[in-house]
């Protein structure tokens, strides 16, 4: 029985009135709202015409001056009320226009009103804040891109200009060196096109049941050898050359079996490893775990590090955009700040949660997979 229901019916069945608190609770009566007021407004004049009308009957006053008067009463409290309602309206509307014209620091004032216009003032301070935040992100978007677009490009021309004029001879070191620049175009490309999905919603999953061990060993492998022509194309470039991280997988029971989308826990997984690898100790270890969960074919996964770890106030900004933080993000490495985003974005197309867990040591990530893997709204 819903609690509607419940509020309705009395101890031995029988329907009973909802009571005032219940009404007022949930919405039905609003001692300050907009009809209240207007109701009150009908009630006052009724009674201030009223009360004209039995001071004429027993002073014997002309009835047209008890008219005017009752009228000048009534358009007075009506131009009170309507003022009260109106104003409000106004000045949404003056900041529904600077935003319109892209002015987000405009906001409504009255948002502490208990009536529909508080409500709706609320409403728009809230649409302000987040058409702003929108905003800034498109910016440092534009910033990010620019700024990672320029630095391979600038490099990469350096070495055919170079090559070009004679300075340099295109042989396999400087065709590395320009591979690598290449390389990296290659991975901001590709991490822009997740962006582009993940803003429009267009990737649809393929999930299938596999085998965890041999799936994880697999993408461990990718990880090591990406870590290993890193460090052979390396030039002072910045890019990460961690080979003396350890990677440790440990799977159980070993003949464990989820179902997912592998290519979407793929990107779940390198780029955890990636942020794992970027912030653990020399000579380091991380470990990616998998258990069973609590469905038929879910899964719970695990990463973990020997870094510093992260503030438990910073936890909430580990998934955001652009979080470039020394805690979770890929500053002064050529990163984007985009990885971990877009691993969160993987996961809750499963309709599964990643979050920032509790540890002794270094930074745990936990991936938790429903097993049925839901839609993106």
């Amino acid at each position: 029985m819903s609690g509607g229901d419940r509020d309705r019916t009395a101890a031995g069945g029988r329907p009973q009135r909802p009571s005032f608190n219940t009404l007022w609770a949930s919405g039905g009566l609003r001692p300050f709202s907009v009809k209240a007021k207007l109701g009150t407004l009908v009630v006052v004049s009724v009674f201030i015409t009223t009360g004209l009308v039995m001071v004429a009957v027993h002073t014997a006053t002309e009835l047209r001056f008890i008219t005017v008067f009752s009228i000048i009463a009534t358009l007075l409290i009506t131009q009170f009320v309507a003022h009260s309602l109106t104003a409000p309206l106004d000045e949404m509307n003056t900041v529904a226009r600077f935003i319109s014209n892209g002015d987000y620091s405009r906001r409504v004032r009255g948002a502490d009103r208990r009536d529909e216009i508080g409500d709706l003032a609320v409403t728009i301070n809230r649409m302000a804040d987040e058409l702003a935040a929108q905003d800034q992100q498109r910016k440092e978007l534009v910033a990010n891109v620019s700024h990672e677009l320029r630095t391979p490009i600038a490099g990469l021309r350096a070495v055919l200009e170079n090559v070009v004029d004679g300075v340099m001879s295109a042989d396999p070191e400087t065709m590395r060196t320009a591979l690598k620049q290449t390389e990296r175009l290659g991975r901001l490309v590709d991490t822009l096109l997740d962006l582009s999905r993940l803003d429009n919603g267009v990737v649809p999953l393929k999930a299938r049941r596999f085998e965890v061990w041999p799936y994880l060993s697999g993408v461990l492998k990718e990880a090591n050898m990406a870590v290993s022509q890193r460090a052979g194309l390396a030039s002072g470039s910045g890019t990460h050359t961690r080979t003396d991280v350890h990677l440790h997988l440990d799977v159980s029971p070993p003949e464990l079996t989820a179902l997912a989308d592998p290519e979407r826990i793929h990107q779940v997984v390198a780029n955890l490893i990636d942020n794992a690898v970027k912030h653990s100790p020399q000579h380091g270890r991380v470990t990616v775990l998998a258990r069973r969960g609590p469905y038929d074919d879910s899964l719970v996964l695990e990463v973990l590090d020997e870094g510093p770890g992260i503030p438990q106030s910073e936890w909430h900004k580990v998934f955001e955009r652009f979080n470039q933080g020394d805690a979770t993000g890929d500053k002064g490495d050529g990163g984007t700040g985009l990885g971990l985003a877009i691993a969160r974005w993987a996961v809750e197309l499963h309709g599964g949660q990643i979050r920032v867990a509790e540890s002794e040591r270094g930074c745990r990530i936990k991936v938790t997979l429903p097993g049925e893997p839901g839609t993106q709204s």
